[in-house]
């Protein structure tokens, strides 16, 4: 078995957690409010935001002996460039204030993943970082797709209202066969450990990010009966 396999059979009951949420199943079939998708893209432009400064402190902290996966990271930093602002202009594309957007307070659950991403890679084991990769590529290849079309029609929005989601959901097919090619590069148990560590830790956190979405009176309802 490959380490990128083992890597997603240890973390399979983690992810499964997270993608059967009530919030998320009902983002599949369109049926959240305009707040709660606004709300999605805020908080995903907060941790988003952060992305390019997170790659560039792991490749900072890596050893001499993975100076491989430092040169894949350069690749990742020039895809990653600017996403943050595609999910503001996805914000304004929804009829909702792109500038308050930018200007807010990321929630608790997403300052928390943020700052959990930072403390591996300044104070445990950096590679530990491409946890949260594997969460956010693998959710992302997984979902976006499905549900940028299910809340397209659902809410009538315009089709550059889910730029973020589309992009990502086509985007990170590519990224996940260059992600499943570096983790089957890692051959020493502690780095191995530190990914499957952190993929599990990151699992929880974004959910709670889903969590902590806004739920309108429609949502309410809808989790009530849930």
């Amino acid at each position: 078995m490959t380490f990128h396999d083992r890597l997603l059979a240890e973390t399979a009951d983690a992810r499964a957690t997270l993608v059967t949420l009530p919030i998320i199943q009902r983002a599949l079939t369109g049926d959240i409010a305009r707040e709660t998708y606004v709300d999605f893209l805020t908080q995903a432009y907060h941790h988003v935001r952060h992305t390019v400064p997170l790659l560039m402190a792991c490749g900072a902290r890596l050893p001499a002996r993975l100076e491989w996966l430092r040169t894949a990271i350069g690749e990742y930093i020039e895809e990653e460039m600017g996403h943050q602002d595609w999910i503001l202009d996805d914000i304004a594309a929804c009829g909702a204030d792109r500038a308050a957007a930018a200007a807010s307070e990321p929630s608790l659950a997403t300052e928390l993943m943020v700052a959990y991403a930072y403390d591996i890679i300044a104070r445990g084991n950096p590679v530990g970082f491409f946890g949260m990769v594997l969460v956010l590529e693998g959710t992302s290849v997984a979902l976006a797709t499905r549900a940028a079309t299910s809340i397209e029609v659902a809410l009538d929005l315009p089709r550059n209202a889910f730029t973020y989601l589309l992009s990502h959901g086509d985007l990170d097919v590519e990224h996940a066969g260059f992600f499943e090619g570096l983790m089957n590069r890692l051959d020493d148990p502690d780095d191995q450990a530190a990914v499957i560590h952190a993929a599990r830790r990151f699992y929880l956190l974004y959910g709670n990010v889903f969590r902590s979405l806004q739920m309108p009176a429609l949502d309410v309802r809808h989790a009530e009966a849930a």
